[in-house]
């Protein structure tokens, strides 16, 4: 049996939105939302959240879950992962399933995860990447919000922070976006880390564009469920209007 390893990265120094995983929604500190909202999954043989504050440390601890401290020099989210990974002493073989839910990922559910494990499972790709649809233009236009475009396999072409595709013939096409759900198999995390940065990725700020500019692959499973990734304090109010009528939420806060 392939172990499926859940690991939530975060950190309280976000440029744009500061301190983040402890902003309130519900009365909760996001933190604590994800990593209850990863547990509804009950695939995983560990869900840990990695993190160089002790603050999100002791609010997990404090509920009976489990975090990890890291380094603070981290600043890809892929470093501090496989550093978790190493102090955690887990001895992942190199099939074995990583899957990194970024500590911003608040709508992330039980279902999605499934449903990127089962590709996983099935597909066996070194990355796979989950996709959300984007239903507001101002989201398409926005450059906080990472595009993808794929190609008919569901193998990601191209991320952008750009309106990708063009709405120019094509108004009413389905867009997606990146979002921070994604599935290594631990030896291409290890192998990601000692990739070369390339030109596209640091034009994009993008770190899968890394992986294929490298001619690596990433398997896309796309969602038609809304997701947001919090980057500021109206996205935490529009994500806690979601939430609150999320019926996953309630699996979790009754037992809180």
């Amino acid at each position: 049996m392939k172990r499926s390893v859940c690991i939530i990265p975060a950190r309280m120094g976000s440029s744009r939105f500061p301190g983040k995983p402890m902003a309130t929604l519900l009365d909760m500190p996001m933190i604590l939302h994800i990593y209850k909202r990863c547990c509804l999954y009950d695939g995983f043989d560990r869900v840990v959240v990695a993190t160089c504050d002790e603050e999100i440390h002791d609010t997990i601890a404090a509920e009976g879950g489990e975090a990890v401290m890291t380094a603070d020099t981290h600043e890809r989210c892929t470093d501090r992962t496989e550093e978790a990974i190493a102090n955690l002493g887990l001895e992942l073989r190199g099939d074995d399933l990583v899957l990194m839910v970024q500590g911003d990922e608040v709508l992330v559910s039980p279902d999605l995860l499934a449903e990127m494990v089962e590709v996983y499972r099935r597909d066996r790709p070194q990355v796979v990447n989950l996709i959300s649809r984007i239903f507001r233009k101002e989201d398409h236009d926005d450059p906080n919000t990472v595009k993808v475009v794929s190609a008919l396999n569901d193998q990601a072409l191209y991320f952008s922070r750009a309106a990708i595709p063009s709405r120019a013939r094509a108004n009413s096409a389905p867009v997606y976006q990146q979002t921070g759900v994604i599935g290594f198999s631990a030896k291409f995390l290890a192998q990601f880390s000692r990739l070369e940065p390339t030109p596209l990725e640091i034009i994009e700020s993008v770190d899968m564009m890394r992986i294929l500019e490298h001619g690596y692959a990433v398997q896309l499973v796309r969602t038609e469920t809304e997701t947001i990734g919090v980057d500021t304090p109206a996205d935490l109010t529009r994500a806690e209007k979601i939430l609150a009528e999320d019926p996953a939420t309630e699996r979790y806060l009754q037992t809180s």
